[in-house]
């Protein structure tokens, strides 16, 4: 079982990994976000994906800036931001069948924006 999971979770990195990279060059998808879910589960599936993803010379800086406690990029929020919003109110308006769901998804994007807000923002410098 511990395999399968390991196997799962170098999977789930890797699409987000994908996803990440993907980031870096089209503005509305996060880069830091993807990242750290990737680094969350190479850190508990495989020490040599972690340990290359830490290295990187690329995507190893998103990383440290979170973990070093100086925050995520602007440009990371708000395309966050943009995502949780335009996901949470398309699945109001056109997915939920019910208004309850629809002040949930609502509820849900007002909540992850103040997480997300909240969260340090990395300067330049």
């Amino acid at each position: 079982m511990k395999q399968f999971t390991n196997i799962l979770l170098i999977i789930i990195g890797t699409i987000s990994l994908i996803l990440g990279v993907l980031g870096i060059v089209l503005p509305l998808l996060p880069t830091t976000p993807f990242l750290l879910l990737t680094a969350a589960c190479y850190v508990r599936s495989s020490d040599r994906l972690y340990n290359w993803l830490m290295t990187n010379k690329w995507f190893g800086s998103y990383i440290e800036n979170y973990k070093a406690g100086r925050g995520i990029p602007l440009k990371a929020k708000v395309s966050v931001l943009i995502m949780i919003w335009s996901s949470m109110l398309y699945s109001a308006f056109f997915i939920a069948p019910n208004l309850l769901l629809r002040i949930g998804f609502i509820f849900g994007a007002c909540f992850f924006t103040v997480v997300i807000s909240l969260m340090k923002t990395l300067r330049k410098e």
